[in-house]
């Protein structure tokens, strides 16, 4: 395989796609040298095959708003590879969805998946609807809209969807709804993150951020090093931001930042409970302002506008908000601050320079298709309750999170552990991920 040649091919089939682009340049870079060990592997184009979608499915979306007027969006979803299970991974509601960054969530989502241990293969779908400023109804009308199109395209054992940015627990609850009433199947197990009156699991809504401490965690022993006492800066305010902030108070640490597209909030004495439940206030009310933060703690959190989480001094840090979201000068800042950790809690947080930067200046890295696996790895057990019909105890739920998280940090370590000892995370998790994928591939034929 030669690396750059399938980089430029891709690029005259997909111009402009750069998200897209972005996500196979790191894993065919990283996977290149063990590929070429296997010849096998070129006979089957295993490569050829992986980087492009199974198939997308595009289609308009049409619904009312509150004042009777008809809106028009798009929505999308890309089944991208399905070799060691059914179809599975997010819809994300924003208004910068395209299939670029579809197809980038979903490529990442294969080995993600991967890496979990579960049967799930890798999906994306989503909308470029903008939630914010969105009444309750209007989101309902959407979602009913969005799932009548989407509907015919999935099931429980063909492609099984979940929330990401802009859709958690209220939204998956309008299209479960919209889409029972049309196949007339009750709880089939369809959606992942639903509510736990109706088939959703315990610690799903926390299990991205929770997953992510975890792998920290883990991250961090294996460095020498304990995650009691640290300062954390975090991005975002949403599920994954709230779990992550969540556990990480829960394990001795102190997250003394929080951020949102209108700036930061310094929390100086560290979160406390009583300000990470506001942070899901925050989340429902559609607002997208950190700023609610400060205003309603005003002794425990100051606002600066138009700064990120990355200005603030800390130990670790962890992007939990956006693809991209933190760029060479913020890791050269935070580098600066006396970070010396940085985790992606969301997916390809991090744009190449600065992980680039991370890993060359003594900094601690770990990529996001293994820091927030937990997030999948839960919505895979809530398949599995829902196929049993049984729901499980949080202890249960935790227990086989935990052990799942240790398990990806485990693979990570096999295949990325250096000659002098360091662990290239990028790369282990890159290499795991490929090999369960590329091995399934080539057992099941040219298909």
């Amino acid at each position: 395989m030669k690396t750059q040649q399938i980089l430029d091919q891709l690029s005259k089939k997909h111009p402009g796609e750069k998200e897209y682009l972005q996500a196979v340049q790191e894993v065919l870079e990283s996977i290149e040298e063990v590929y070429n060990k296997h010849p096998e592997f070129e006979q089957a184009r295993i490569i050829e095959r992986l980087v492009e979608p199974d198939r997308i499915f595009t289609f308009r979306v049409t619904w009312i708003d509150d004042r009777g007027e008809v809106q028009t969006n798009l929505g999308y979803r890309v089944q991208f590879n399905s070799a060691i299970g059914p179809y599975k991974g997010g819809l994300r509601f924003h208004r910068a969805v395209n299939p670029s960054m579809l197809k980038f969530l979903g490529f990442e989502q294969t080995f993600k998946n991967a890496l979990t241990t579960l049967p799930m293969g890798g999906a994306k779908g989503g909308s470029d609807f903008d939630p914010v400023g969105k009444s309750d109804a209007e989101i309902m009308r959407f979602c009913q809209a969005f799932m009548l199109e989407l509907w015919r395209c999935i099931g429980p054992d063909q492609d099984i969807p979940a929330g990401d940015v802009g859709v958690g627990g209220r939204e998956i609850g309008y299209l479960n709804g919209m889409y029972q009433k049309l196949a007339r199947e009750y709880h089939t197990g369809v959606l992942t993150g639903k509510g736990m009156t109706w088939g959703g699991s315990i610690l799903r809504p926390e299990a991205t951020g929770f997953g992510a401490l975890y792998f920290t965690q883990h991250l961090l022993h294996k460095a020498g090093k304990d995650i009691k006492g640290k300062n954390i800066a975090i991005s975002g305010f949403g599920n994954v931001a709230w779990g992550a902030a969540t556990k990480a108070v829960e394990l001795g640490a102190k997250v003394v930042a929080i951020s949102g597209p209108d700036g930061v909030c310094v929390i100086e004495n560290g979160i406390d409970k009583e300000m990470i439940d506001y942070m899901l206030v925050m989340r429902a009310s559609n607002r997208n302002r950190v700023e609610d933060m400060a205003v309603c703690f005003p002794e425990k959190a100051k606002f600066i506008a138009e700064k990120k989480a990355w200005s603030v001094k800390c130990d670790i840090a962890l992007p939990c908000a956006f693809q991209n979201e933190l760029a060479l000068e913020d890791a050269k800042e935070l580098k600066q601050n006396g970070c010396w950790c940085v985790c992606e809690v969301s997916n390809m947080g991090c744009q190449p320079d600065a992980i680039h930067f991370c890993l060359h200046n003594g900094m601690l890295f770990a990529p996001g298709k293994a820091v927030n696996a937990g997030g999948v790895a839960t919505s895979g057990l809530e398949m599995t309750q829902n196929a049993e019909h049984l729901s499980w105890t949080a202890k249960e739920v935790d227990e086989r999170l935990h052990h799942i998280m240790q398990s990806i940090h485990e693979q990570c370590v096999k295949f990325g552990t250096q000659a002098d000892g360091t662990v290239d995370y990028v790369k282990g998790a890159n290499i795991a991920g490929f090999m369960k994928v590329a091995t399934a591939m080539l057992e099941q034929g040219i298909i």
